[in-house]
């Protein structure tokens, strides 16, 4: 991989970055309700209310308080938090744990389910198995996330009994250790599995499309023309270089797998960024805001990064682009 291609994807990752603070700044600011009058009620008094826009900045022309902003944001300080009275990179630190943790776990799920999926019913295409797998996979993907994650909660929480409903801990609990993890895992398995739904309906699909396009091929005619079985055609020669239209896909969807995870998290009280979100949108807390905003721009575009460059190097025609 040339370090020229590295440094032109690096290049561009700043003014993406700088673009999507500026939207999300103008987009937070010029939203409709006022961040003083949800903290303090609407029936305070005007000096006071003065005395807080006063503290917190917003007395300033708009540009100015950009300004601001961003030069805060250039030396790490994303600010105050309006009712927690921390800074908002505390707040945020807080729960990006909890958020990782339940993306992470659903990307791999999706992954170790979709990608034998897809190769199964790339193998033979229009056959029964085709069918089936295709069909779930639509309806996967047809289905809101907010109805599956119902769903979940019906059947594998209260009929099924077999996950807890809300939370990450069991409440009371002063479990540790191995039981700690346990405890946790009970907690992520539902969560995960319905943040998993939609990634695996469109890895099973880009992966039964590559694999069917690369069965066609000549090295794969090659192969079997010299005996290999059709597992090992399957496995060693369709099955990795048809991959690689998922391989772009997991990383982007890597990235929108952060932002995705908000309501998730808020129907199964997960408390992670996405969470976090809800109820400062609720107050208006708008350091808060803006620092989970940046964090998911951030995360969306280096996953990308990190995927461009994977893509790069297991397929240099990308590097001539």
């Amino acid at each position: 991989m040339s370090g020229r291609f590295i440094v032109r994807r690096l290049l561009q990752v700043v003014p993406t970055i700088v673009g999507i603070l500026l939207v999300s700044f103008l987009l937070v600011h010029l939203a409709p309700g006022d961040p003083v009058l949800a903290l303090a009620g609407e029936h305070g008094d005007a000096e006071y209310y003065a005395d807080m826009r006063e503290r917190f900045g917003l007395d300033l022309p708009l540009p100015q308080q950009l300004g601001t902003y961003a030069l805060r944001v250039a030396g790490g300080d994303l600010g105050f938090s309006y009712v927690q009275g921390r800074t908002a990179a505390a707040v945020i630190a807080e729960r990006v744990p909890a958020t990782l943790l339940l993306t992470g776990t659903a990307l791999l799920l999706a992954i170790a389910c979709a990608i034998p999926l897809g190769a199964i019913a790339g193998r033979r295409p229009h056959g029964v198995r085709d069918v089936g797998i295709s069909g779930l996979a639509l309806a996967l993907y047809s289905a809101p996330v907010f109805w599956i994650a119902q769903l979940a909660i019906i059947f594998g929480a209260v009929r099924l009994g077999i996950a807890p409903v809300q939370g990450m801990h069991t409440a009371g609990s002063d479990a540790q250790g191995l039981d700690r993890l346990l405890d946790v895992a009970r907690h992520l398995a539902l969560p995960a599995v319905v943040l998993a739904s939609q990634e695996i309906a469109i890895l099973v699909r880009l992966t039964r499309s590559g694999v069917i396009d690369e069965l066609s091929r000549d090295h794969v005619r090659t192969a079997r023309s010299k005996g290999a079985s059709e597992l090992a055609v399957l496995v060693r020669h369709a099955l990795p270089r048809g991959l690689l239209p998922s391989v772009t896909v997991i990383g982007a969807r890597a990235g929108s797998l952060v932002a995705g995870a908000a309501i998730v998290e808020i129907v199964f009280g997960w408390p992670g960024t996405g969470r976090l979100l809800f109820t400062s949108l609720q107050s208006r807390d708008t350091p808060v805001l803006l620092g989970i905003f940046l964090f998911v721009a951030i995360s969306v575009v280096l996953v990308n990064l990190v995927t461009d460059l994977v893509h790069a190097a297991i397929d240099p025609r990308v590097r001539l682009g």
